[in-house]
């Protein structure tokens, strides 16, 4: 974890950094007169809402790592007085048109900014398999961790393993229409948890407190990037709705405990206690109470 944060914070200062350059020469090339960018820029383009909602799904998935810091919130000792910052990647071509003679200098930043939100991304999503597993919506071995280490190893490799089954059919465009569908849809509906939970406990304590009226705003963006869509693209919403639902027989099938057999557990138990003794990983709680 402590190499993951420092990791992060690195490749965040370089990803500032990059950024903050990119902006200077922009307003040095403005005060040259270079203004050519800006004739005609709306021309060819579209008002149509649905396409637009599209569109914002390209470019919202490279800020995506907003919501990563959610899922370690637990592991922060003081999370009111930290923050994890993520930036989208910089364009390249500046390179050969400004810098010239250190053409290699942007990539370079591009390739911090790729590899500091992977970092971000692996640090936070396998929180998510790490908690659901510790709750019993996944196997049992997806909520252990290693016992030098003191990370979620399982669950890092269990989310590598996914990600990776995903880059097969080699279709990124669609590949983020599906996450973003999907996204979008469990981001509007945490935002109207918010409201409903201020509601009925308005005296509860929260160590965060937003302001009332962005959550609102929020839901009626969620609900903005999950309805148009569907016009322009009914066939990926339908697919990414279909992985949705498949989820529920399943939950009702294996964790709930209706469909168990117990040759599938005795494997199982077995894989696991494998793992165990080849990573050496354990439960939590274990380790919890070893250190104290």
């Amino acid at each position: 974890v402590k190499w993951a944060t420092k990791l992060q914070d690195i490749f965040t200062v370089a990803k500032l950094i990059a950024v903050f350059a990119l902006v200077i020469i922009g307003f040095v090339e403005l005060g040259r007169g270079r203004t050519q960018n800006f004739q005609n820029s709306w021309e060819g383009t579209q008002t149509n809402a649905a396409v637009v909602a599209l569109a914002f799904y390209q470019g919202l998935w490279a800020y995506d790592g907003w919501n990563n810091l959610n899922f370690a919130i637990e592991e922060l000792k003081k999370p009111q007085q930290q923050e994890i910052l993520e930036s989208a990647a910089v364009a390249s071509s500046v390179a050969d048109r400004i810098i010239g003679q250190i053409p290699w200098l942007v990539p370079m930043f591009v390739a911090f900014s790729t590899f500091g939100a992977c970092n971000g991304s692996a640090f936070g999503a396998a929180r998510l398999n790490f908690v659901a597993a510790r709750r019993g919506h996944l196997p049992k071995l997806l909520s252990m961790i290693q016992r030098d280490r003191l990370t979620p190893m399982p669950a890092v490799i269990f989310q590598a393993i996914i990600s990776i089954i995903l880059l097969i059919p080699n279709d990124f465009n669609s590949l983020i229409n599906y996450f973003s569908f999907s996204a979008w849809l469990f981001y509007g509906t945490t935002f109207v948890s918010l409201l409903v939970l201020r509601r009925r406990l308005p005296e509860a304590h929260r160590p965060f407190k937003v302001f009332i009226i962005i959550p609102i705003m929020m839901v009626g963006i969620a609900c903005y990037l999950v309805i148009a869509p569907i016009v322009q693209g009914p066939v990926e919403a339908l697919i990414a709705s279909i992985f949705i639902v498949a989820g529920i027989p399943v939950y009702y099938a294996f964790v709930l405990g209706h469909f168990k057999p117990k040759i599938l557990a005795s494997y199982l138990d077995r894989f696991t206690l494998f793992i165990q003794r080849l990573c050496i990983i354990g439960e939590s709680a274990t380790f919890e109470m070893s250190d104290s």
